[in-house]
């Protein structure tokens, strides 16, 4: 039986004390949180885990220097704060990088203000990163001749934190952590509505929309987060919050490489908003958008392409200006916003406040989590850990719930990885070595790879050209990682459906050798299910 069979048998058949609706950060940290606490924990997405909102961000993880001009000093403080505790707590994944913010002549603001608001940041943010610098028109040229600084009146370079990874990686880890703790949990099963029983326990319909097959999962409370979809799954359990969302769109390009020095390129947009260009790999991330909607269920127009790709060729001195036809990859997702009812439908979701809200109903033992990102994971889960607490589950103290595993485990990974040769072994996308690269994935769970390799020093080849994937991961992700879809692993156990074109993955030989190790029998009905 494999992990995913195994855990839904779980579900069906023990009683917990929290399930868990939704697979994205929210449900992740919220798992992994309550798991380390010693609760029975339950965690279900209706698609792969972080299948929405949660693959679709800009990799950044930062404190939001840009929700400074709405004065909200408390949020950016506190999304420092939880930047800073990834940083130390993940060092392999979250990284410091530079940012370098191109001012323009006719901006609102003057650059000294800019660069004040900066020193300011890097204040709220105690000091964690390298310092900001103010730069001359001609020392923008110099630092990154790319620039088009004719219309530049300055530029301002600072700090954040980006992930190394994709986004969707960094939350199965959390559900990995959890899972490591106990946690039943299981992708593609849907809660199709939940209510209480006599004894006041919850008592969830769900469908596994593998098998078609449906079960009730019983649990003591109820943790709405499901992200964009919180609100309707409120009203499937006749739920009534004092908030709810309001949905705002936002997509990115991937594009070629624009440019080899390793910072993002910070511009304000057409519609005067920070504007991005992000390195991932040897790819670029470019965007994003702020538009909204009403249906969470959202795809990238040409109209967006056309923002995104305009703004970014009229700033940049490109050799050959990016065109529809140089686009990669997209990301598209909606923003889930909290929001009070009583404020209405007519808010500008470009102003409105990115904070995110834990609103618990004592009475019916239910949780609603409203808003989130992926910067302020860690403080979410605390908080439902509080929130479970008052609603009367007896929690331990958990005390460092989550983060790589200690330096002593650490040592003996790369000693061993010393002694295979692993350090020597670099990729050409990222030009880091394979034994960084399996530590930063997979941390303490790495040690089968590396028995396999010593079996056969062939599965530390590279299995699909300029993707970073290595033999030796395939069968851990078949066997651990509960990929059900061949989208599970090429955008979510990994990111290689953002770094390939779409002809190169489907002329990969690698591709479908790795089929064959995740899917058996059924590899080429997965193939086809992808590309069709």
């Amino acid at each position: 039986m494999n992990l995913r069979d195994s855990n839904i048998t779980r579900l069906e058949t023990e009683e917990f004390d929290a399930l868990i609706i939704g697979g994205g950060i929210n449900g992740a940290v919220s798992a992994a949180a309550l798991a380390a606490s010693g609760a029975r924990v339950a965690l279900i997405d209706a698609r792969d885990f972080a299948g929405f909102t949660s693959q679709q961000s800009s990799n950044l993880v930062w404190g939001g220097i840009k929700y400074m001009e709405g004065y909200e000093f408390g949020l950016v403080a506190g999304l420092c704060k939880s930047r800073n505790e990834l940083l130390d707590s993940f060092p392999s994944t979250v990284k410091e990088i530079r940012f370098l913010m191109t001012l323009n002549r006719q901006f609102r603001f003057h650059p000294w203000v800019i660069f004040a608001s900066t020193w300011l940041y890097w204040m709220l943010g105690r000091g964690r990163t390298r310092i900001p610098r103010l730069l001359s028109v001609k020392q923008i040229h110099e630092t990154e001749p790319l620039i088009d600084s004719f219309a530049a009146s300055a530029g301002v370079e600072y700090s954040d934190a980006f992930l190394h990874d994709n986004d969707a990686r960094f939350v199965f880890n959390f559900v990995r952590s959890a899972m490591d703790k106990g946690c039943a949990a299981a992708n593609y099963v849907e809660s199709k509505g939940a209510a209480r029983a006599e004894d006041g326990a919850w008592r969830t319909e769900v469908e596994d929309q593998v098998s078609g097959r449906r079960f009730i999962i019983r649990s003591r409370i109820l943790v709405n987060a499901a992200g964009a979809f919180v609100d309707e799954h409120n009203r499937l359990c006749g739920i009534d919050t004092e908030h709810h969302h309001l949905l705002s769109k936002g997509i990115h390009l991937i594009v070629p490489q624009i440019s080899e020095h390793h910072r993002v390129l910070a511009f304000f947009s057409s519609d005067e908003r920070l504007f991005f260009a992000i390195p991932m790999a040897n790819r670029t991330c470019i965007g994003t958008t702020d538009t909204r909607v009403d249906d969470p269920l959202t795809e990238v127009t040409d109209a967006d392409r056309d923002f995104v790709l305009s703004n970014i060729n009229a700033r940049l001195n490109l050799p050959t200006p990016l065109r529809r036809e140089d686009i990669i990859a997209e990301r598209c997702g909606v923003r889930p916003l909290a929001a009070p009812k009583t404020s209405g439908e007519s808010l500008d979701v470009q102003h409105m406040s990115r904070k995110h809200i834990v609103e618990t109903a004592r009475a019916s033992k239910h949780i609603s989590i409203f808003g989130g990102k992926l910067t302020d994971c860690l403080n979410v889960g605390d908080e439902v850990c509080q929130q479970a607490s008052k609603l009367g589950l007896s929690l331990q103290p958990a005390g460092k719930w989550y983060g790589e595993p200690d330096a002593g485990a650490r040592r003996i990974f790369f000693r061993r990885t010393a002694k295979l040769g692993l350090d020597e072994i670099v990729a050409s996308d990222t030009h880091e070595a394979l034994s960084e690269r399996l530590w930063r994935r997979y941390a303490g769970n790495a040690g089968q790879m590396l028995d396999a390799i010593e079996q056969d020093a062939k599965l530390a080849e590279p299995l699909i050209a300029e993707a970073g994937i290595r033999r030796c991961e395939i069968a851990y992700l078949a066997e651990r990682e509960m990929i059900v879809r061949l989208e599970d692993f090429l955008r979510r156990r990994s990111k290689v459906e953002l770094l390939l074109p779409q002809d190169e993955l489907r002329n990969s030989k690698g591709l479908r050798e790795a089929c064959k190790i995740l899917f058996g029998d059924d590899a080429q009905q997965r193939i086809d299910e992808y590309f069709n």
